[in-house]
């Protein structure tokens, strides 16, 4: 059986999307897109060559791409203040007292949970905010809107 040169770009393509789905990461499948440019080239009758010149530029520009749109982006927070992670950031608590180290436990979602004042300032009791998670103790920032 002869394989075209496109069979085997499009074979390229197809291992490159696999082994992203199995990684996860973003630029296998920007290297797949430069396979499937050079397969669709293969089609258009160009020459091995060119055809590996449009797998490099197509490929490698989406990986470039890729990577300064990446950099540019914000960077993301700490998966303990990340909302998107954990959706307990930002919700509020009542503290009835603090002890000395500014510690204290509350009873938040029907369970009693060990916080620490994470905010600025001497801790008072009254609302306060989830700003992050520390293993299994919530870290605590006066809320704005306390009175």
């Amino acid at each position: 059986m002869d394989w075209s040169d496109a069979t085997g770009w499009w074979i390229v393509a197809g291992v490159l999307v696999a082994a992203e789905l199995a990684s996860g990461t973003f630029y296998l499948l920007m290297l797949a897109l430069g396979a499937a440019a050079a397969a669709v080239a293969a089609h258009l009758g160009i020459v091995f060559n060119g055809q590996l010149l449009t797998a490099a530029l197509v490929g490698g520009g989406g990986v470039a791409g890729w990577h300064f749109k990446r950099r540019g982006a914000p960077a993301a927070l700490p998966v303990s203040e990340n909302r998107d992670v954990n959706l307990d950031i930002g919700e509020t608590v009542h503290v009835a007292a603090w002890d000395a180290e500014g510690a204290a436990q509350v009873s938040y979602r029907g369970a009693n949970w060990a916080v620490r004042y994470a905010g600025s300032g001497a801790p008072q009791p009254g609302v306060h905010v989830i700003r992050a998670i520390e293993g299994s103790r919530l870290l605590l920032e006066a809320s704005p809107h306390s009175n």
